[in-house]
């Protein structure tokens, strides 16, 4: 009976210890929110604005510590996700904010994290392997503020992005506005090898923009065909965002010229209108090149996935053209179906080369489908025509 009633004494103990410990991890929380809602930290914050982050992001691991559904939305390429909360707590927290008070939401965001210090921890710790990191949330509030705060407490190297993921799509925004970017457009129908032609501009040392990488999408309606699922456009945008803090507004950057929708994704409008003003180079390729390399670069695809896009430009390729498509696929005669799509694609990028590019800086005629070749007589023409200038 009494060693009954010690192992049952000692077992009260060790359940009263962990509830006393849990306690004062929550006391702990509460404290440190406390003092960031007075604007008083318990420490000193490392925190650091956009261009001071674009100079070490090679070197620093970013955390972005919103929700799954948040960072899902759009977030900051290369941040890996190391969320506060789950979707639903947030839901639940920002429901009690809203009915109950500030307080009320502080004190139940406290409850929620304190059990999970220690994974936010030890998760951290083997996402950064070792690195400095930078936290940052939506707009670099109390999130990002707290997880800045426990790492630290963790012994790592913490900096905290100022203004958050919100201060990240501003400066993108003004990056694209303010400065005076060199764009090159690159155009040609359907068919010209266009991307081709532009990694074939890289390889060389040229600066370039792939849009339809970023979209992961070919522009046109077959254009998903092959691809894995499209970025959100905010994704898309941020994904733009990082091409153009890499890149140096004193030399030329070559583009191709899309529509402004490339696929679900739209280029955003500033962009958008500093392209249609930039000055674009026309390949003029004869049909069957391109219609040979349309074959060669849709022909291996599933005769269904090809007959679902011509469904789509029914109205415009007219309903006797498309079941002569669509009848050429099933007989396994897509060079007649890619030829019978061309009619329709030419003239609309004929219309499009009128109502947004305008007359092109010069036009290359190209007699075989050779990128790097192409690439290379690009550099040379446009070198010669700006020495007559």
């Amino acid at each position: 009976m009494i060693l009954s009633r010690l192992r049952s004494a000692k077992t009260f103990m060790h359940v009263l210890q962990n509830i006393l410990c849990i306690k004062e991890i929550q006391a702990s929380v509460k404290c440190f929110c406390a003092q960031a809602n007075r604007q008083c930290s318990i420490f000193v914050s490392m925190d650091i604005d956009v261009a001071e982050w674009l100079k070490h992001r090679t070197e620093w691991v970013m955390l972005d510590v919103r929700t799954p559904a948040e960072f899902d939305r759009g977030h900051i390429p290369g941040a890996v996700n190391l969320p506060l909360f789950t979707n639903e707590e947030r839901v639940v927290i920002g429901t009690l904010y809203v009915q109950t008070g500030h307080q009320a939401a502080v004190d139940e965001g406290i409850r929620r994290v304190s059990p999970r210090l220690w994974d936010y921890v030890s998760e951290a710790r083997r996402i950064a392997a070792g690195k400095p990191v930078c936290v940052h949330c939506w707009r670099g509030g109390m999130r990002s503020g707290f997880m800045e705060w426990l790492l630290r407490m963790g012994g790592m190297e913490v900096y905290r992005l100022r203004g958050g993921y919100k201060a990240f799509r501003r400066y993108g925004e003004q990056l694209t506005i303010d400065k005076p970017w060199r764009f090159l457009v690159l155009g040609g129908a359907t068919g010209s090898g266009k991307t081709l032609i532009l990694h074939e501009l890289r390889r060389l040392g040229e600066q370039v923009i792939d849009l339809e990488g970023l979209a992961q999408h070919k522009g046109s309606a077959f254009g998903a065909i092959g691809q894995p699922s499209q970025p959100t456009t905010e994704q898309f945008i941020n994904l733009l965002y990082r091409e153009l803090m890499a890149l140096d507004c004193r030399y030329p950057i070559w583009l191709e010229s899309e529509s402004k929708l490339i696929g679900r994704v739209f280029i955003p409008d500033a962009l958008w209108d500093t392209m249609c003003r930039a000055p674009i180079i026309r390949l003029d390729i004869p049909a069957d090149v391109r219609t040979a390399h349309i074959v060669a670069e849709y022909g291996t695809a599933a005769i269904e996935d090809l007959v679902v896009p011509f469904e789509k430009i029914t109205k415009r390729l007219g309903m006797q053209e498309k079941q002569r498509a669509i009848a050429a696929l099933r007989s396994g005669n897509i060079h007649e179906a890619v030829s019978i799509a061309l009619v329709y694609y030419d003239k609309a990028y004929n219309r499009s080369l009128e109502k947004d590019w305008g007359t092109p800086l010069l036009t290359l005629s190209i007699g075989e489908d050779n990128p790097p070749a192409t690439a290379q007589r690009l550099l040379t023409e446009v070198q010669k025509y700006q020495n007559q200038q």
